[in-house]
């Protein structure tokens, strides 16, 4: 356990930054797999409808720094080109 209060304030800083970002991946989790559900059902509309939201928090948690820009770019595109395959 540290001992500096500088030290002891980052692991207090440190802890809630780890949840927070850990509650955003799990949404964003959450949201992926409501559109490739959609997209095995092949049901376009609620596939556009869930990319929708699903590509914006997405964009937030990159600008917030808990994605890479690119892991960001790369899910996005991923998730696109699924959709855009549905006919």
């Amino acid at each position: 356990m540290a001992n500096i209060k500088s030290a002891k304030k980052r692991i207090l800083v440190t802890k809630k930054k780890e949840l927070r970002n850990k509650s955003a991946k799990s949404k964003i989790k959450t949201l992926v797999k409501k559109v490739e559900a959609a997209i095995a059902e092949g049901n376009k509309a609620d596939a556009e409808a869930a990319l929708k939201v699903a590509i914006s928090e997405i964009s937030k948690a990159a600008s917030k720094g808990i994605f890479h820009k690119n892991t960001a770019a790369r899910k996005i595109s991923r998730l696109t080109l699924a959709v855009n395959k549905l006919a």
